[in-house]
């Protein structure tokens, strides 16, 4: 008898050996035999089974067809060696996923061997090869001479019409046609005698009305059609006598597919080549009734057979003679597709069970029949005797799909209550469908994007974490092996999660990880918007109470930071952070399995970074059994060689250090990482699907990963997610506050007032003079144009001064009103009622016209209506200064900040939060209550506002209200401590979709295939004429003809693919949803309903949006293909323009090949670097940041090569660009603006378009912001100036930052050092920006001793950026300036060096 932890080969299991030999010096790493795939069970597989000979993969070589598999149709084909006298049956089939594959081989075998009326050839195709040119053509060649077609599970649209093409023309000369669930087209081949779907969709029957629901709801065909079955006798008495044989023939024949085996699958064969070919009719072979199986139930390889009882599988499974195991251990629930236990492809399914049990851990292997896997998740994975608990401590998914729903459709909200109800840890491991073991690992895309689309993405709505491959498919027989490092790490990490729920909280060890970049005292604990030390705090006390060893805590955050910023060995003031244990090169090499291959990098270790020159130096502080950590960073950032490589190096041996000691040496049971975004999950490796030798997965281990994320950041989180396998908890941004208006501005709107009462009077004239004055000391004549001087001033006309003053005031309200977040969040802590203003009164402007059941009408809008205008027409007026409008859209603005006010104070209790309001109760009872509405609108123009569309908005309101002041952010990580389910829910932008509230909860990004909408593709409309109508006035009435642009993941999560629909627009295609409301077709928008030429792009994608959007990346390409090869003239069309003249000058074949505009990073490598050389002053001059641009971002995604990823083409994207006439950004949120963050000016190419034109001309530069309803579309220029004086000069926000102290510092200094990034790339920041920057922290000597006070690193770095800016000709500072600089970055370095 084994022990837990002894293992037996489970019966079943396959020990399929694949070799992987594709030597090319690239990218070289070791992999282990037995396809292992990485370092793990004994973490040595970056070895080849113990010899020293790598075995080496180049990770760019996707095969010469650059599609995603390439395995020959034809090794499926199975012919009748003797046909003899036999009737000779041709079958054709396509399917999804290839478990079928051997077991219709094996029954055609079979058949042809034992049966002497009739022979079967057979071949089959899996749906993906059909994207082959030649295999489509060969699957056509092949229908010409069959019999029978069969088709299951197409439900990919563009490959859906593929089947409908090649199928329909044959399809009445074939004598039968038989499709299982699949995209309605494809239904409608059915044909078996008088049975037709499309009959049945007309009829009055019930089938016809099954038919019909499923086309109005996309149900699930899967599920509905096995419903039918069930109903088989009540639907065949509606049907005539011989639709009823051949309907009855059509269900029997699912249920035979469904059946799965080799006996199910002869018979078949045998009724429909009996039933429906001619030469067979009247044969009389004997055919048995379907082998049906349980619809759900329990699996276990070594059982005598299928359990519909826990107990009695309990039974069975107590008394094993083979395995024991511990009272305590813990217990795994796997979930199963019945389809590949059926068909006898459940080799991978085994390996994951014994593997389980090896390591100690109880297995309940679950399936379901249909594609609903919470019936058995409900029915098996409780305790048995009654109690209600949860039986399992962990659950792992393998189907690969949703819980509930499969390729077709989904139903997460029934997914997670049946998680919610279990309340255990729930993990979606995936088998590979798509492409062969081989070629996943020679893929650097990893898992197909279509794969990743379905078995990834829509898992992730449930709530589902660690998409880990678990299986590979074999090239020959297409049946699943087990992958044993991949299954191996996956069984680890579900045990260490289910082991959670019972360990005890005073035994559990949790590594607290915090960042640091770029690298430097000052910097540590940095993470977007958040007080990360005080946050850290907070966490710590609260699982204090959970009864957590937290230790000997600091009374405060300054306590907490310095114990880890500083040296306890030392001086106050060290260098160096507080070492909390130094590694040996012995005891890291024996410990970090894959240290040599990082030695190709970085050398021999330690190497130069996290150490002291002989061991490996681990920074942080321990507080009982809580330990937190610095994360190192890259380790390239500073160095200038390294940041050119257009492809990013592996971890250093430092970081690789640091998650061995978390792992062997703390051995924490968790890991916390704190704040969004650290460097683990955007180490090098596959984009989704790692293998073991991909950094994030090897680096991580099996430590299961927590990891707050910021709730507006979705699209990292999703990154985070796949890649260091986290459970990402939401955390709030820091409540958001008008900007105000301060110093000159706050007089010129004074002034204005002034001018508004004296607008008559002769005093008017030098009112205007004086405002104009002002405007100039305000740098205002950047944005509004202003008399060339005094004496112009004084001599304008009655309307020219309304235009000047209406310009300034436009101006004016639109810097007052921009929203902006105030100071840093601290984890759990919900703001306040007030605080949550003016996020309220941006929710109240927007109409929701999706919203149920009524939809929701902005408040603007409504009280526009009331005084008989439009409020769009308003907007208009008031951008274009029209000073009567600007005037009333203040009064609207105003207006419904008032009512939001009052209503806000009717529902705050005495604490300030939500609740009770006793004097409106009073009131209430007295009959003296006034309802708020009412309140605000007295005495106002809007008196006659509509009443029930502002109950019904403010009813919305009231929602949002509360979800804004609620928080789990603290709870959640309790409950992924506890080893509980942490409620899934969206990321994106509050103001947009305030369904992202409450924080707290694992975020998810969406439906990849969802994008965009049709509201995303109105606004992008919008947009797009809005962009072209501003370069036309600038540019002599010219269109451009091409556009750079930059797309973002989270941008297009929180707008639902606007930016996306922008490019689509600008090139003159539509986007149109498939039939179950999928995108991923495409129409030619005429030229007569455009208006206008269609205007050529470069798209460059960020590596986020490359990683989460390739079939959207492949989308565009297609479109810029179809719009390159419309025949139209070369005025109408500068897509085609272009290239054909790329074509001629670069020598390629067509068009097609030329017309190559969607570009990102080679994958597993983001970003330009432009921001980390900026950050860390480490660039000479302004050619190295283009070249590191063009370096790492010219790598072409091509939808003619969709599994070739990222191609490096930069040839192509240097011609491209040399046409450029605009660059386009977007911003998404007001959160995150210009100079908030890197990513903006890293992916900006202003300088770069001009460096390569032959003019030299710099192109025209625009940001569009969509952030309010007022959506705007401004110059670079205009936004940098906006963001300047919203944020780095405005005291609410640097005041407001100071708040947070040592971290407040940070965030100024990266402002200006963001506000430097901009000179460097676009050239478009004023002077007096710096000017007013250095005015405002360097000579006040006030604001210079506290920012030295709080945090001397930072402050030491933003006075180095002001004289870095200085020096690279950004700012002409005077001298009196410059050596004010030079004394104060003297003092700060004796205070950081301790020097009295």
């Amino acid at each position: 008898m084994l022990q837990a932890g002894s293992r037996v080969v489970a019966q079943g299991a396959s020990s399929k050996t694949v070799s992987v030999s594709k030597t090319v010096p690239a990218v070289s790493r070791n992999v282990s035999c037995k396809v292992a795939t990485g370092p793990r069970p004994s973490m040595t597989s970056f070895k080849n089974g113990g010899s020293s000979k790598p075995v080496s993969i180049d990770m760019r070589d996707e095969g010469g067809s650059g599609l995603f598999t390439s395995v020959d149709p034809e090794s499926r084909r199975v012919t009748p060696k003797d046909p003899k006298a036999r009737v000779y049956v041709k079958v054709v089939y396509v399917v999804l996923e290839s478990q079928y594959q051997s077991a219709l081989s094996t029954a055609v075998k079979s058949l042809n061997e034992k049966n002497d009326k009739v022979c079967f050839e057979i071949v089959g195709y899996l749906l993906e090869e059909l994207r082959d040119a030649d295999n489509l053509n060969a699957f056509k060649k092949d229908l010409e001479t069959a019999n029978v077609f069969i088709g299951s599970l197409i439900f990919i649209e563009e490959l859906a019409e593929k089947i409908v093409e090649a199928v329909a023309p044959v399809r009445d000369r074939l004598d039968a046609c038989v499709v299982f669930p699949s995209m309605p087209a494809v239904m409608q081949l059915n044909k078996l005698g008088t049975f037709s779907m499309s009959q049945l969709g007309q009829s009055k029957s019930i089938i016809g009305d099954f038919i019909k629901s499923a086309r109005k709801n996309n149900d699930n065909f899967e599920e509905g059609l096995l419903k039918l079955v069930r109903t088989l006798p009540k639907v065949l008495k509606f049907l005539p006598s011989d639709k009823a044989k051949d309907a009855r023939n059509f269900v029997n024949s699912l249920q035979y597919w469904l059946g799965g085996n080799t006996e199910n699958l002869e018979n078949l064969l045998i009724t429909i080549a009996q039933e429906y070919v001619p030469a067979m009719q009247g044969s009389a072979v004997a055919v048995a009734d379907p082998v049906l199986f349980p619809e759900v139930g329990i699996w276990h390889p070594t059982a005598p057979g299928m359990y519909e009882d826990l107990k009695e599988y309990l039974n069975w499974y107590d008394t094993r003679k083979d395995m024991t195991f511990k009272k305590d251990a813990p217990v795994v629930g796997v979930v199963l597709q019945r389809s590949h236990l059926v068909t006898g492809d459940e080799g991978h399914y085994s390996g994951v069970v014994s593997e389980l049990e090896a390591r100690g851990a109880k297995v309940i292997p679950v399936f379901a029949g249909g594609l609903d896997f919470s019936s058995p998740v409900k029915k098996f994975f409780y305790d048995p005797m009654g109690t209600g608990k949860a039986y399992v401590d962990a659950v792992v998914s393998l189907t690969g799909f949703a819980l509930v729903g499969g390729p077709a459709r989904q139903d997460a909200p029934k997914a997670v209550e049946a998680l919610t109800g279990l309340n255990v840890p729930y993990m979606c491991s995936l088998p590979l469908v798509f492409q062969t073991t081989e070629e996943w690992m020679a893929s650097e895309l990893g898992v197909h994007p279509v794969q990743v689309a379905l078995q990834v993405a829509l898992p992730e709505l449930d709530g589902a974490i660690e998409p880990i491959v678990f299986a590979g498919r074999d090239s020959n027989t297409g049946k699943s092996h087990s992958l044993p490092d991949r299954i191996a790490s996956m069984s680890m990490r579900a045990i260490n999660w289910a082991k959670l729920r019972n360990k005890p909280n005073a035994e559990k060890k949790i590594a607290v990880t915090v960042f640091s970049f770029p690298p430097d005292k000052g910097n540590v604990g940095t993470a977007a918007y958040l007080n990360v030390f005080g946050s850290i705090l907070k966490v710590l006390k609260n699982l204090q109470k959970q009864g957590y060893n937290v230790g000997s805590l600091p009374i405060n955050d300054r306590g907490l930071i310095d114990s880890i910023v500083n040296n306890g060995d030392s001086k106050f003031n060290s260098a160096d952070l507080n070492i909390a244990y130094k590694m040996n090169m012995d005891e890291y090499q024996d410990l970090c399995p894959y240290s040599e291959s990082l030695e190709e990098n970085w050398g021999k270790p330690p190497g130069t970074l996290n150490t002291n020159g002989q061991d490996l130096l681990i920074y942080g502080k321990q507080y009982g059994n809580v330990f937190i950590g610095v994360q190192p960073t890259f380790g390239y950032e500073g160095d200038p060689m390294r940041l050119l490589f257009s492809r990013s190096a592996s971890p250093h041996h430092g970081f690789a250090a640091y998650y061995t000691y978390l792992e062997k040496i703390f051995k924490a049971d968790a890991v916390l990482h704190f704040g969004t975004h650290g460097s683990l999950e955007f180490m090098p490796g596959k984009q989704v699907g790692m293998a073991g030798t991909c950094y994030p997965d090897a680096l991580i281990g099996s430590i299961p990963n927590i990891y707050y994320y910021a709730a507006n950041n979705p699209s990292e989180a999703t990154i985070a997610k796949r890649r260091s396998y986290a459970n990402t908890i939401s955390y709030l941004t820091p409540p958001a506050e008008n900007a105000g208006l301060y110093k000159g501005l706050k007089e010129l709107k004074e002034l204005i007032a002034s001018y508004q009462g004296m607008r008559e009077s002769g005093r008017a004239v030098q009112i205007v003079a004086t405002i104009i004055s002002t405007a100039r000391q305000c740098n205002l004549d950047k944005d509004v144009s202003l008399p060339l001087d005094d004496e112009a001033a004084m001599t304008l006309t009655h309307d020219e001064r309304d235009v000047v003053v209406g310009q300034v005031y436009s101006k004016l309200m639109e810097i007052e009103s921009r929203l902006l977040p105030c100071g840093l969040h601290i984890i759990g802590e919900a703001p306040t009622a007030m605080e949550a203003i003016a996020t309220l009164v941006n929710i109240g402007e927007l109409d929701r016209p999706d919203q149920t059941p009524l939809p929701i009408k902005g408040l603007p809008g409504i009280l526009a209506r009331s005084i008989g205008r439009d409020i769009e027409t308003i907007y208009k007026g008031s951008n274009k200064g029209v000073l009567s409008e600007v005037e009333l859209l203040q009064d609207i603005t105003g207006c419904c900040r008032g009512m939001v006010t009052e209503f806000v104070k009717d529902n705050t209790g005495l604490d300030g939060r939500i609740g009770s309001n006793y004097m409106t109760a009073f009131l209430k009872f007295t009959g003296l209550y006034e309802d708020p509405i009412q309140r605000a609108l007295k005495g106002s123009k809007f008196g006659t506002s509509n009443r029930d569309d502002l109950g019904n908005t403010f009813k919305y309101l009231e929602f949002c209200l509360t979800q804004i002041v609620k928080d789990n952010e603290l709870g959640a990580l309790v409950e992924g401590l506890d080893g509980k389910y942490v409620l899934p829910g969206p990321g994106g932008d509050p103001i947009r979709n305030p369904n992202v509230l409450p924080t707290g909860k694992n975020i998810h990004a969406l439906d990849p295939q969802s994008i965009p909408t049709q509201a995303a593709l109105k606004s992008a409309a919008l947009v797009v004429d809005r962009l072209l109508d501003r370069e036309k006035s600038q540019n002599g009435g010219k269109y451009p003809e091409t556009i750079a642009l930059v797309l973002w993941g989270t941008d297009n999560i929180k707008t639902y693919g606007e930016s996306l629909a922008q490019v689509l627009m600008m090139v003159g295609i539509r986007p149109v949803a498939d039939a179950l409301g999928r995108v991923n077709k495409l129409e030619v928008i005429s030229l007569e309903e455009l208006g206008r030429p269609r205007v050529d792009v470069v798209v460059n994608c960020s590596g986020v949006f490359r990683d989460l959007f390739v079939n959207q990346m492949l989308l565009l390409d297609r479109a810029v293909k179809m719009a390159a090869e419309l025949d139209e003239p070369d005025e109408m069309n500068f897509v085609r323009k272009h290239a054909k003249e790329q074509a001629e000058a670069l020598g390629l074949k067509n068009i097609r090949d030329a017309a190559v505009r969607v570009f990102s990073n080679s994958s597993g490598s983001y970003s330009s670097n432009v921001n980390l050389a900026v950050e860390n002053s480490s660039w000479t001059d302004e050619s190295q940041l283009q070249e590191m641009y063009v370096k790492r971002k010219s790598f072409a995604f091509n939808s003619d090569r969709p599994g070739a990823g990222g191609e490096e083409r930069r040839e192509i994207f240097e011609t491209a660009m040399k046409t450029v006439e605009v660059t386009f950004q977007n911003l998404d949120s007001s959160e995150i603006s210009l100079t908030d963050v890197s990513h903006y000016f890293d992916s900006d190419p202003t300088k770069l378009v001009s460096s390569l034109r032959a003019d030299g001309k710099v192109p025209s530069a625009y940001i569009a912001d969509t952030t309010t309803a007022n959506g705007q579309v401004r110059t670079l220029g205009e936004t940098v100036r906006l963001d300047a004086r919203t944020k780095l000069l405005n005291p609410k926000w640097y005041e407001g930052m100071m708040g947070s102290g040592y971290e407040g510092v940070r965030e100024i200094q990266k402002r200006l050092t963001n506000t430097m990034g901009w000179s460097a790339t676009s050239g478009m920041v004023d002077n007096w920006v710096y000017d007013e920057a250095n005015s405002t922290f360097i000579e006040d000597a006030d604001m210079a001793k506290r920012l030295m006070d709080a945090n001397p690193n930072s402050f030491r770095k933003l006075v180095a950026t002001f004289l870095e800016a200085n020096g690279r000709g950004y700012w002409e500072a005077n001298e009196e300036q410059i050596e004010k600089l030079k004394q104060l970055y003297m003092d700060v370095e004796d205070k950081i060096e301790g020097v009295e």
